[in-house]
This record gives structure tokens, C-alpha cells and sequence, in this order.
């Protein structure tokens, strides 16, 4: 397993490097880019008549779980992370369109596109049952700014439209994972919940998630609060992160929707009154640190992952129809959302021009999404979504991540650059 870990670490390093020193793209978009470059030569090699290096890679891709590495261990990390840097207050402001986006709209779009996908499967010759199509809507719809964010701000996108796209993505995960937990259990059960239940099971996860979240996010603000030691505090913020994801899974309640809410009581509460300005810097360097290497990694690995997924160009013109389903489902989300927050007395201040066009083009997939379709059951239909996913979610970072800064530029040509970063 070390041995593993150091190759994967290792390749990831050198894949981050040849991006930063040679190509110089957005260091996600990068990372993914190379790692993607990187298995199209493997396949090459192995297609020449050199297979050892794809064999040797496959084993080493194989023997990750990226399905539990990820939703285990990296995403609760990479949202507790996300959420110290929110300012709470900015987050309040823009309450409206993040709640509504964030929620609504991932049932919304999970019904859109799995309908979308239920009457395009069978252009292409599949016979995929409606249950799965949602399955597909569900895991496809949570966003992942984490390639475009850097983007945007160094794009001047305003500040109300950075906040909206990073507030909604922090808790759309949680939310649409839950969605496809539900899904799921109908698909294994055979039959339908009562409606009653159903709710019951939401908001077990979902409420759930977010109490157990303000407990943990509570007890150490309260816990570093009486005392002054950045090394234990530091700790204090990692043990909650790894200790309280795993707790989370034990008591079935959302360990994303947690990780947010407990950092975003570390990130405001515990930054203002429990933390020494020495404290905060180190605390703030850590995770930084924590989520640049968390994202190389898992970039990394959507890129190597190519490896191990088999599909012909029939899967790619299916997977551009799909993404095309998933523009507008985003489309018609985000619409609705904004045109009646327009409506609110103020909102115009809330929702500046261009907001819409931003949201959805700027509304890219990740690893979320493959990390779910790798959670589905064995058959013929997770073997298709997964490929789908997956190519959806490469064209989503490659083509929107690359030209939503020049979109932004082009919107806001003129206007005077806003500092997005939040407060801290």
C-alpha cells in the first residue's frame, strides 16, 4: 500500500510540474491535461507493441478505490477546507440564490437530465431503465468550482457571483448526495418509499449532516479557544476533518454537509476569537496546502483513470449529447432561480449582469460525479453511466474551464476588477 501511495504521489508531482514549468494552464485543469496526455501515450506505447508500462499503470490505477479515496477522505477535507475561507457574512448575503441553487436546483436538474438521458439512450442503441437514468441526473448535477473559481477571480469576475458559484458548490455536493442515496436505496429495495419515509431519510442526512457539523465545529472552536498552540491547533482542525467524516458515516448523516458547516465555524467563529494571529496564518498555510495537494491528486487521477475505462466514440458522441442535457438542465435552474431573485426588492445588487450566463457555463462537473458512478452497483448500466460520466466530466473542465475566463472578460470588459477572495 506505501509503495502505492508513493508512486501515485510521485507521478501526481511530476504531472504538476510539467504543467507549472512547461504548459502553464490553470493548475487543476493542468494536472487533469497532462495526466489525460500522459494515458494517451501509455495507450500508445501499449498499442505499439510496449504494453508493460500501461499494465504496470492499470495496477496501480486499479488497486485505488477512487470512489472511497475520494468521498471518504478527500471531499470531506477538500469542502472543510473551501468553507474556511468563506466569509459567513458574505455567505448570508447571498443566501437566496445559494439555497435555491444549491438545492432545488440539484432536484431539478436531477430529474431533467434523467429524463433527458432516458429518451437519448435509446438514439444510441441502449435500453437503460428510467431508475438509472435519475441515478445519472443525480450524480451529474453537483457542480465543482474548484478549476474555474481561480479563474474567475483573476478574470474580475464581481464578488456576488464568485460567492453564489462557491457557496452553492459547497453544499450541492452534500445535497446531491444524498439524492443518489435515496435513488439508489430505491433501485436495491425493488420498490418506491412512502413519501414520509423518504423525507425522513433526507433529513436524517441533511439536517443531520448540518447539527452534527455545528457540534464539531463548536466543541473545538471551544477547545482551541483555551489555549494558545498553533501546532495543537492545527491538529485539532485535521482530527476534526478525518475523525468527524468517519463519525458521520457511523451515525448516517451527510459527512460533506458536516465538513461545511464545521468549517465555516472554524473559518469565522474560530479565526476571530479563538485564534492568535500566528494561529490563523498557520491554520490558513495548512489547508492551502492540504487542498492544492488534495486537488492535484484527485485531478491526477481523473486524467489517469482513462486508463481503465473502455469506450468506443459511440460513448463520446452519446456523452456530448448528454453534456448538452446538462446545459440545459443548468440552464433552467439557474433561469428561473435569478429571474425571481430579480423580482426581490434589492436583488439587482444581489444578481449583477451577465449572472446567468456565468452560472451555467461556469457550472463544470468533477470528481464527485465519477466518484458516485463508481459507487453504483455491477452490471451493464454502471459500466455505460461511468464511461458517460466520465467523458462528460473531462469536457466539462477542458472546454468550460478554459473558456470561462475569456467569457468573463468579455462580459465585464470595462468595469473595475473585484477582489472575490471573501474576507480572509
Amino acid at each position: 500500500m506505501l509503495d502505492l501511495v508513493a508512486a501515485f504521489i510521485a507521478l501526481t508531482t511530476l504531472l504538476t510540474y510539467v504543467n507549472y514549468r512547461f504548459i502553464r494552464l490553470p493548475p487543476t485543469i493542468g494536472v487533469m491535461a497532462t495526466a489525460l496526455v500522459f494515458s494517451l501515450i501509455v495507450q500508445g506505447l501499449s498499442e505499439l507493441g510496449y504494453p508493460i508500462l500501461e499494465v504496470e499503470m492499470q495496477e496501480i490505477i486499479r488497486r485505488i478505490d477512487f470512489s472511497e479515496v475520494l468521498m471518504t477522505w478527500f471531499l470531506p477535507a477538500l469542502l472543510f477546507a473551501g468553507a474556511l475561507h468563506v466569509d459567513l457574512s458574505d455567505l448570508r448575503s447571498y443566501k437566496w440564490p445559494i439555497g435555491l441553487l444549491a438545492t432545488a436546483g440539484v432536484l431539478i436538474a436531477t430529474f431533467v437530465i434523467g429524463g433527458l438521458a432516458y429518451y437519448t439512450f435509446p438514439l444510441f442503441g441502449w435500453q437503460v431503465d428510467f431508475i438509472y437514468c435519475l441515478l445519472f441526473g443525480a450524480l451529474i448535477s453537483p457542480t465543482d468550482p474548484i478549476a474555474v473559481l481561480g479563474i474567475l477571480k483573476s478574470a474580475g469576475a464581481p464578488k456576488p457571483l464568485a460567492t453564489t458559484i462557491v457557496g452553492e458548490s459547497l453544499f450541492n455536493d452534500g445535497t446531491a448526495v444524498v439524492v443518489f442515496a435515496i435513488i439508489l436505496g430505491i433501485l436495491q429495495l425493488g420498490e418506491a418509499p412512502t413519501v414520509s419515509a423518504t423525507a425522513i431519510l433526507f433529513a436524517q442526512e441533511a439536517i443531520g449532516g448540518v447539527v452534527f457539523g455545528a457540534v464539531l465545529g463548536y466543541g473545538v472552536f471551544v477547545m482551541m479557544r483555551g489555549i494558545d498552540q498553533y501546532q495543537v491547533e492545527v491538529m485539532l482542525t485535521l482530527a476534526l476533518v478525518i475523525g468527524g467524516a468517519a463519525l458521520a458515516a457511523r451515525l448516517h448523516v451527510s459527512a460533506p454537509i458536516a465538513m461545511v458547516v464545521a468549517g465555516l465555524i472554524i473559518g469565522n467563529h474560530g479565526r476571530h476569537y479563538a485564534m492568535s494571529d500566528e494561529t490563523r496564518r498557520y491554520v490558513d498555510k495548512f489547508w492551502e496546502l492540504i487542498d492544492e495537494i488534495l486537488n492535484a491528486l484527485l485531478f491526477a487521477l481523473i486524467g489517469l483513470e482513462l486508463l481503465l475505462l473502455p469506450f468506443s466514440w459511440l460513448h463520446v458522441a452519446a456523452a456530448f449529447a448528454l453534456g448538452g442535457a446538462v446545459l440545459v438542465s443548468r440552464l433552467l435552474t439557474v433561469g428561473p432561480a435569478i429571474l425571481v431573485l430579480r423580482r426581490f426588492r434589492g436583488a439587482n445588487r444581489q444578481v449583477p449582469a451577465g449572472t446567468i450566463r456565468i452560472l451555467v457555463w461556469g457550472g463544470l462537473r468533477g470528481g464527485v460525479s465519477v466518484a458516485l458512478a463508481l459507487s453504483l452497483p455491477l452490471g451493464p448500466e454502471r459500466d455505460l453511466i461511468l464511461s458517460l460520466t466520465y467523458i462528460v466530466v473531462l469536457v466539462s473542465i477542458l472546454l468550460q474551464g478554459l473558456s470561462i475566463g475569456p467569457l468573463v472578460r468579455r462580459i465585464y470588459a470595462g468595469q473595475p476588477l473585484e477582489k472575490s477572495e471573501g474576507a480572509h
